[in-house]
């Protein structure tokens, strides 16, 4: 298995992508291309004392800011280390490729480069909230604004991603609302309501936000605008919780001591909310898998984002979407002729 790893892209890039990209080829049974300056990543390698025996080294030049505009990926920054390592992932010179860069050039370069599966529509972030059982949010800020078809196929394939990597049957899907009714919504949630509890997924109607920890659904389907927001305001909270725990357990010596004998449970919350853990969010809906990692990934965050990438291809998701998007595709087009045949 061979995977590119963006070596350019991110807050903390290169040298953390490096680091995290060396711990990796130690740890994992995979060959790993780090595409980037090959200048730059051979002189912070030496500086840092990093290891990189075994670490093959794609040169590109140039390199896609947070900055840029999605369409350099393919027009002015062709030879950036996103573009380069997108097109040698569809020239099937790769089997995955991981990025910590522009959320909005890797969706745009996936998608052109890469090319989505033939029979989906939008390609979409699925995003694993770190609740008591995995949440999969879906999409959590690839597309503004969509349409009810494109949510049914996002549902579809966070199911077969919850299937294949959790081993959950029959995954239950949510769709985001701000009330649990079938009428509750603008036009898209109504006629996204509908589609889904017609499509023989295990559709389990709205759900609030306020449920959403409670783990009422594996899936949880919305607009990427919505979900992004949503994701956000976790990650928010999550990180001003712990902050007034710490606050609280390191008060005076009684709470320290009690902080003491609670240490290993705090330490799997903390584990828990820990983004670096997760790694990043598979783009699920292109031919070949893309890792979106976190802007401010450190090495640990690569390194888990190397090995999401190495699960991803093992479990031959993609092939299954593939398979669904065909009969979805399919039952489309009866649809739409029978319903013509009744209005003719």
């Amino acid at each position: 298995m061979r995977i590119i790893i963006d070596a350019m892209s991110g807050d903390n890039a290169p040298l953390a992508v490096v680091q995290g990209v060396a711990d990796a080829a130690r740890e994992f049974d995979a060959q790993l291309v780090l595409c980037g300056d090959e200048n730059v990543i051979s002189d912070i390698a030496v500086k840092n004392h990093i290891d990189l025996d075994g670490v093959e080294i794609a040169n590109a030049k140039d390199v896609i800011t947070m900055e840029d505009k999605p369409l350099s990926v393919v027009r002015e920054k062709k030879d950036s280390s996103m573009s380069v390592g997108l097109r040698m992932l569809a020239q099937g010179e790769a089997d995955a490729f991981v990025s910590a860069g522009n959320t909005g050039a890797l969706i745009t370069g996936a998608t052109l480069i890469t090319k989505r599966i033939s029979g989906i529509n939008r390609a979409g972030i699925a995003t694993l909230l770190p609740f008591e059982k995995p949440v999969l949010l879906m999409d959590s800020g690839a597309n503004l604004t969509v349409t009810s078809d494109n949510i049914c196929q996002f549902a579809f394939m966070g199911a077969k991603y919850m299937e294949k990597i959790y081993g959950i049957e029959r995954p239950r899907i949510g769709q985001l609302n701000n009330g649990t009714e079938y009428n509750k919504g603008n036009s898209l949630q109504v006629e996204s309501y509908q589609l889904l509890s017609e499509s023989g997924l295990n559709f389990v109607g709205n759900v609030e936000s306020k449920e959403v920890p409670n783990c009422v659904c594996d899936v949880l389907v919305c607009d990427g605008f919505s979900g992004n927001i949503l994701l956000k305001s976790i990650e928010g909270m999550s990180k001003f919780f712990m902050t007034m725990l710490k606050d609280v357990l390191y008060t005076n010596f009684a709470t320290k001591v009690s902080a003491l004998t609670m240490k290993d449970k705090l330490r799997d919350i903390k584990k828990r909310f820990d983004a670096s853990e997760h790694g990043g969010a598979p783009i699920l809906g292109i031919s070949r898998p893309v890792i979106k990692a976190h802007g401010s990934s450190d090495a640990k965050a690569i390194k888990s984002a190397v090995r999401q990438a190495i699960s991803f291809v093992n479990t031959g998701i993609n092939n299954d979407i593939t398979l669904f998007a065909a009969a979805y595709d399919e039952k489309k087009l009866i649809a739409d002729a029978e319903r013509a045949y009744s209005q003719s």
